[in-house]
């Protein structure tokens, strides 16, 4: 039997095609940048069409790159940056708007609405998520309200909503399939965790027609196959994941208490919690861990917008670095930020605080503040946003960490990994493989394709690179983060945090 496997990570910021032999591993990759597009403040869009093309020529590409045969993929699996949203014609698959990234905020008033009716509560019982612009609902319901004529053509059944993952399953099957996996479903603020499955309730909320929803399926079920004019054969798709979820996997943090810290775009720190459902007391979320074969495992997860976002500004709009690799050296040669503190709400923020209506700050600056400072307290903004999340989980879940497995593409600049170390006071463990969300989805498609028999083969794969421990004492530690707890309330319009 044929064990490569063609995973995709389309993620934030860029989209990644691997081929993964589960005998010698990763075999090569192709990765395109995206476009982002910021139409207005707060608000973040790509091209769908975009999407749709560098994922495609990703794929081919990686399959020249390998001098592959089309014939030797076993299957395909799908990895996706969750909540964005896309609406998109049934018939011609083309979207009828831009991409509405899970980091967008121009729904912030409608769900501060929902919430001053108090409907959160109940929502949250259900989905295990808050009332935030972040999920997909609420996108959906602008887009429908603001398109003319999109409301009467979606109720006509003639539209289609997906995250990412279910706008490229149509488009790879030649629209013969619409449908995503419980993992991403469980991101959208209608799905009921409880039933697995589309909440009536919730879809009259929003006022959102059932008929534009997809199917949801287990995330190792055989969804589609490719339509093979695109790729050159018919492969089947037995993997779909969000791709924190998919990190987790890749992680194999398969057990009650294991943590994975996923660094990209923004940071994401999920506990797996088995077949218990968590109802977070401090704003944290309940999620879909995975659905294999039927049986549901959760997770209780924690996400700020800006970790890797943070450096990308640094580089693009301030020019103060050239690349994001610089970063490490700078931090490096200074021995602290003099009390200089970066926030980083440049779109809101994110957990335990959701604060939509929060814009970045730059506090403590001195006559003496300069770039290197600048530089250093922005990587230190991403470990200290990591302490307010594992803070909550810990006390949700009631469990100590002594460890975090960390991935994503941040986690390569040691001095980061050790500032997270000292801030965290637990062992950080960097991964040989730190792109866990297309290892972890490669994973995924091989167990749909049966090459993989059980979850224990894939956890047998992990293998750590470098570990990371505290060097400073902790009420060093607790001095520093008493700081940036200072600086976020200076910002912040949730003053419980």
């Amino acid at each position: 039997m044929a064990d490569y496997i063609l995973a995709i990570d389309q993620g934030t910021t860029s989209t990644r095609a691997i081929i993964f032999s589960t005998k010698r591993g990763v075999l090569n990759q192709q990765q395109i940048e995206l476009k982002q597009h910021f139409p207005e403040p707060g608000w973040v869009e790509h091209d769908a069409e975009e999407i749709w093309s560098a994922t495609l020529n990703a794929c081919r590409n990686v399959l020249v790159s390998c001098k592959m045969h089309i014939g030797e993929i076993a299957a395909l699996g799908i990895s996706n940056q969750r909540e964005t949203t896309v609406l998109w014609d049934k018939n011609t698959g083309k979207p009828v708007y831009n991409a509405i990234v899970w980091h967008d905020r121009r729904t912030a008033n409608l769900c501060k609405q929902l919430a001053a009716e108090g409907l959160e509560q109940e929502i949250q019982a259900k989905t295990g998520l808050l009332l935030d612009p972040y999920f997909s609902a609420s996108k959906i319901k602008w887009l429908l309200d603001t398109i003319p004529g999109l409301r009467q053509k979606a109720e006509a059944g003639e539209i289609a909503f997906g995250t990412i993952d279910s706008y490229l399953l149509y488009r790879l099957s030649g629209g013969k399939c619409h449908a995503t996996d419980a993992t991403n479903a469980s991101r959208t603020l209608l799905f009921n965790l409880h039933t697995q499955d589309w909440d009536p309730d919730l879809l009259k909320l929003f006022d959102i027609p059932a008929q534009i929803l997809p199917q949801v399926l287990d995330s190792n079920a055989t969804f589609a196959k490719t339509d093979i004019d695109l790729l050159g054969a018919e492969i089947p798709i037995t993997g779909i994941m969000g791709d924190q979820q998919a990190a987790l996997l890749g992680q194999a943090c398969l057990k009650p208490g294991m943590i994975k810290g996923t660094y990209g775009t923004g940071c994401f720190l999920l506990m797996h919690t088995g077949d218990k459902f968590i109802h977070s007391q401090h704003r944290m979320l309940t999620t879909v861990a995975a659905r294999l074969s039927g049986k549901v495992s959760y997770a209780i997860e924690g996400s700020t917008f800006a970790a890797g976002a943070t450096v990308q500004w640094l580089r693009d709009a301030l020019h103060l670095i050239k690349t994001a690799k610089e970063t490490e050296q700078i931090a490096a040669h200074l021995p602290h930020t003099s009390g200089v503190y970066l926030v980083p709400a440049f779109a809101g923020l994110g957990a335990p605080y959701w604060d939509p209506m929060a814009r970045g700050a730059i506090l403590g600056l001195t006559r003496d503040t300069g770039i290197a400072h600048i530089v250093r307290a922005a990587l230190e903004s991403i470990c200290y946003q990591t302490k307010d999340l594992l803070t909550c989980i810990e006390i949700d879940s009631g469990i100590n960490a002594v460890e975090i497995r960390v991935d994503g593409g941040m986690v390569a600049n040691n001095w980061l990994m050790q500032f997270l170390a000292n801030i965290l006071g637990i062992t950080i463990i960097r991964p040989k493989i730190i792109e866990s969300s297309v290892l972890g989805v490669a994973y995924l498609a091989a167990l749909g394709a049966g090459i993989y028999s059980s979850v224990d083969e894939i956890a047998k794969q992990w293998q750590s690179e470098q570990n990371f421990t505290s060097q400073i004492d902790m009420e060093q530690a607790i001095d520093l983060y008493a700081g940036w707890k200072q600086a976020v309330k200076r910002i912040c319009n949730t003053p419980n945090f």
